[in-house]
């Protein structure tokens, strides 16, 4: 049977295409078009090939040299240091900082970062964490030019048990200051953030390298578990501030996170459509099996939607970097980079698996490459946070503004509503997505009643609500502009038919109690009688 292929990642996206020419400044568009269209081409002809080679050869770890000398060599394949020019070619990191574009740069480079992802062997992972870097260095030198603090040099004591993209040249990391009378302060208020350079004068910087981790994805990044024993670092926080200095590296990682599993869905996507009019049951092509097709429409709007919802992110990164963003635009920004997070890993990861399935038997066969897809994007719904810890994250943004976030949330999915509102072929959808705005309403509401403890376990639901909503608002507000074609609309209809508001249930509104999460420990646990002791 013939093999799925993929052109150019670019000009193959009519609906990135379509955004970028509806939301970029004409001049800036013409620019960028140019720029990605290149780009793409070289990521069909050049990296998608250092991609695969990248994850037939994983990464290795020589602790010993011929003389039995200890030396932790990290040994990556040239493929893995080729990706590592590329990157800095392609200013990959450095286009958010140049911001030759102004406010748009960031959406310039989630671009980029977007048509690179899925060919780069997850080395887009050390460039999240590069940037994220980028970000909290960028406040530490304002910082150092107003002399509000000066690095301090210190050793570093302690053993790391996760450490991604373990051959880095530089790290930030948060540790313990112990004081003068031997004590160290716990909890998150006592940590700082320090820069370690990995390597000096050629040599690992007080770190051994004790093994590589063997993960289910991401297996060309090389992640290790690291013993600190002396290593010379340089405090760059407030003593006891280091949580604080780092949160803004969280936010860039987690937008990063946001934009990688979206390319996971474009890519199936894409894939299962080329193939699709290759492969025959039944005497025709997939392609003309109504059955088939409709699977294929349903990830397809999935993917959509998740890549307005990061567009979004990245647009707001740009306008608050650009001191552009107004305090609406600021608390949107805080508040859907979790949400943003959780949502789409969940996306990918069920738009993945029936993927997959796309292809029958050749779905999970090794040398498609196809099941590194699926691997890869059940990896991104743990890193940089949990679904549930991401929830409690939206919780906290929300109580802790006492509702004036999920206020601008609100006001601000309707102005994005309006223009759909005018158009006749949208107004049955836009009536759903506002009916599920007041029931989200009655909602919270009926939580606020219920105290932290409800809240806290409507958590999940009631962040899922959220994205679902916010996604409908998108795509309805990309169907409503100038220029729209026929199947923007039917995406946004599609999606609004997909009702899913998991927080329009007053049974289910009622049982976030204590007397719940009692019985729903009881269902877990009830008849494993070693655990019983434990509970």
């Amino acid at each position: 049977m013939e093999a799925p292929r993929l052109g150019n990642p670019y000009l193959e996206d009519s609906l990135l295409q379509g955004y970028l020419r509806a939301h970029l400044p004409a001049q800036v568009f013409a620019e960028v078009n140019v720029d990605l269209e290149r780009f793409g081409a070289r990521v069909r002809d050049e990296i998608d090939f250092l991609g695969r080679e990248c994850e037939l050869n994983p990464p290795r770890l020589l602790h010993f040299d011929a003389w039995g000398q200890r030396v932790d060599q990290m040994i990556t394949c040239p493929a893995w240091k080729r990706l590592k020019d590329i990157s800095a070619e392609e200013s990959l990191v450095a286009e958010g900082y140049k911001r030759r574009y102004s406010c748009w740069s960031r959406v310039h480079q989630a671009v980029k970062l977007y048509l690179f992802i899925n060919s780069s062997a997850c080395y887009t992972s050390s460039l999240a964490m590069t940037d994220g870097a980028a970000k909290v260095i960028e406040e530490v030198e304002q910082k150092l030019l107003h002399g509000n603090f000066q690095m301090a040099p210190g050793a570093l004591h302690g053993f790391k048990w996760f450490t991604s993209a373990a051959d880095s040249d530089m790290t930030l990391t948060l540790a313990r200051i112990v004081g003068p009378d031997g004590q160290i302060k716990q909890g998150s208020r006592g940590l700082s953030l320090f820069y370690l350079k990995t390597y000096e004068d050629g040599k690992l910087n007080g770190i051994k390298i004790e093994r590589l981790k063997e993960k289910m994805g991401t297996r060309p990044l090389p992640t290790a578990e690291l013993l600190l024993d002396g290593a010379r670092a340089h405090l760059i926080s407030a003593e006891g501030q280091g949580i604080a200095c780092i949160a803004n590296m969280l936010n860039i990682t987690r937008i990063y996170n946001t934009i990688s599993v979206l390319e996971k869905m474009r890519r199936i996507v894409d894939l299962a459509r080329d193939y699709a009019t290759k492969r025959e049951a039944f005497g025709k092509p997939l392609k003309d099996h109504p059955l088939h097709m409709q699977t294929l429409a349903r990830m397809e709007v999935q993917s959509q939607a998740a890549f307005l919802l990061a567009m979004e992110l990245a647009r707001l990164l740009g306008l608050e970097e650009t001191k552009k963003a107004t305090e609406q635009e600021k608390h949107m920004l805080r508040l859907l980079t979790p949400l943003a997070k959780l949502y789409t890993a969940k996306q990918a990861i069920a738009v993945t698996s029936e993927g997959l399935e796309c292809f029958g038997g050749q779905g999970v066969m090794e040398d498609t490459g196809l099941p590194v897809i699926l691997r890869d994007a059940q990896i991104h719904s743990i890193w940089e946070g949990t679904t549930n810890i991401l929830s409690l994250d939206v919780l906290r943004c929300i109580l802790k503004s006492q509702g004036k976030v999920l206020d601008v949330f609100f006001c601000t999915a309707q102005a994005k509503l309006e223009a759909a509102t005018q158009q006749s072929e949208l107004q049955v959808s836009v009536q759903i997505i506002q009916n599920n705005l007041q029931k989200l309403k009655q909602f919270v509401r009926r939580m606020n009643s219920k105290g932290e403890a409800g809240w806290q376990l409507a958590a999940r639901d009631f962040a899922y609500t959220l994205a679902w909503i916010y996604e409908g608002v998108l795509l309805l507000e990309h169907a409503a502009r100038a220029g729209a074609s026929a199947t923007n609309i039917y995406a946004a209809q599609r999606w609004c038919q997909e009702d899913v508001c998991l927080v329009d249930r007053e049974e289910k509104a009622g049982s976030y109690n204590s007397k719940a999460a009692s019985l729903d420990k009881s269902l877990v646990y009830d008849g494993y009688s070693s655990l019983r002791g434990k509970l």
